[in-house]
């Protein structure tokens, strides 16, 4: 919060701290991560997949953020602003390591140098569906996990998905319908695999991935919905 604000108990909006930030304020952007920054992990973790190259890829777009917060033209919101830039440092990560077909998902722990609050364990009876959605959405393709991350597991509107990745609303609804055809089909493979293995068999079960727009797959660990500011 600036001094001026402070002074008469109001909180500034993200878009005046970040004005603040570029006159010159020392606190401004720090209290604006402190606003987002959960939200901004939990978007990275699950695109990403890697605790570590998770850290590292919020801990660049905030960096990139700071230094180049003189060139937000106020043609979105900051969050959306930062979104894009999280999201963006991800699939860079993702690219570079294109060799590596799948990528290890969360598993619901985590360290104290990390932010708390985004990323619970599995209820006990859901914990197989979502070790399984896990891997299937690891084996997307980076800019389908990217769209079902934002749409179906953080809840974002498609419009404002289109905004965080800087592409056509159409093309968020394409990946995300991909995505979640490509979802259905990798769910069943692992299920039958799974019943194959297993004790007497668990033929029967299946496990189906909702189409259209905003269908609630179930999150790795938990659905986290965006508060509304």
């Amino acid at each position: 919060m600036t001094s001026g604000d402070a002074a008469q108990g109001v909180a500034p909006s993200d878009a005046e701290l970040l004005r603040a930030h570029v006159a010159g304020d020392k606190q401004a952007f720090g209290e604006l991560v402190r606003r987002h920054r959960d939200r901004l992990w939990a978007v990275a973790l699950r695109t990403i997949g890697d605790r570590e190259e998770a850290a590292d890829a919020v801990q660049d777009a905030l960096l990139s953020a700071h230094r180049n917060a003189a060139r937000f033209r106020g043609d979105s919101a900051v969050t959306t602003w930062l979104h894009r830039i999280v999201v963006n440092a991800c699939l860079d990560r993702i690219r570079k390591r294109q060799a590596h077909p799948t990528v290890p998902l969360p598993d619901g722990s985590r360290s104290d140098d990390r932010p708390s609050g985004v990323e619970p364990a599995a209820p006990a009876h859901d914990h197989e569906t979502a070790l399984l959605v896990r891997q299937a959405l690891a084996d997307l393709p980076a800019d389908q996990r990217a769209a079902i991350v934002l749409v179906d597991v953080q809840g974002y509107p498609v419009a404002e998905a289109a905004e965080m990745l800087d592409v056509a609303v159409g093309t968020i609804k394409s990946r995300c319908a991909r995505g979640r055809a490509r979802m259905a089909l990798a769910l069943r493979e692992l299920r039958g695999r799974d019943a194959d293995h297993a004790p007497g068999g668990n033929q029967g079960r299946s496990q189906t991935v909702p189409s259209g727009q905003g269908g609630a797959l179930p999150p790795p660990g938990g659905h986290d919905r965006r508060d509304q500011r």
